[in-house]
């Protein structure tokens, strides 16, 4: 088993249980977030739908991952950032959704700039979305122009 997985649930003290292992491996072994029907794909008939959702739900209430909407309001999942606590999620960077292949990408490198609220405004959650094509699908589409010229 991954010890990284491993040492992710130990931190956040949650018990090694297989749907949360396969999940956790699942997650770390993606570029792309994912969403709980690939999950669901992937996982095939060793967790169920249920289990999928309670363990998705606990890992975002630990910390662990964020969820991201993407082009379809479809909840997408990646790993938070190591700093993410139960209590404080440190992902306020950018998350980039790829018109052409439909990928969710966190741009960890871009961060949110600072907003500064109306009075009595108290933002719990700041998500910011850039939609386009990312960078696999623009060389795709640049060989295949190569090609037909």
């Amino acid at each position: 088993m991954d010890k990284e997985v491993l040492e992710i649930l130990n931190k956040h003290q949650l018990k090694k249980t297989s749907p949360r292992l396969s999940v956790l491996s699942i997650l770390r072994s993606r570029e792309t977030a994912i969403s709980q029907p690939e999950l669901e794909t992937i996982l095939g008939k060793d967790v169920d739908r249920v289990t999928l959702y309670r363990t998705l739900s606990t890992f975002e209430g630990k910390g662990i991952i964020h969820k991201v909407l993407d082009m379809h309001g479809t909840a997408n999942y990646a790993l938070c950032d190591a700093s993410c606590t139960e209590h404080k999620h440190n992902d306020e960077h950018v998350h980039f959704n790829c018109t052409s292949c439909l990928n969710v990408y966190c741009l960890e490198a871009l961060q949110i700039p600072h907003l500064v609220m109306p009075p009595d405004f108290i933002p719990h959650t700041i998500n910011f979305i850039v939609y386009g094509i990312c960078e696999k699908c623009t060389k795709k589409a640049a060989e295949e122009h190569q090609k037909l010229h």
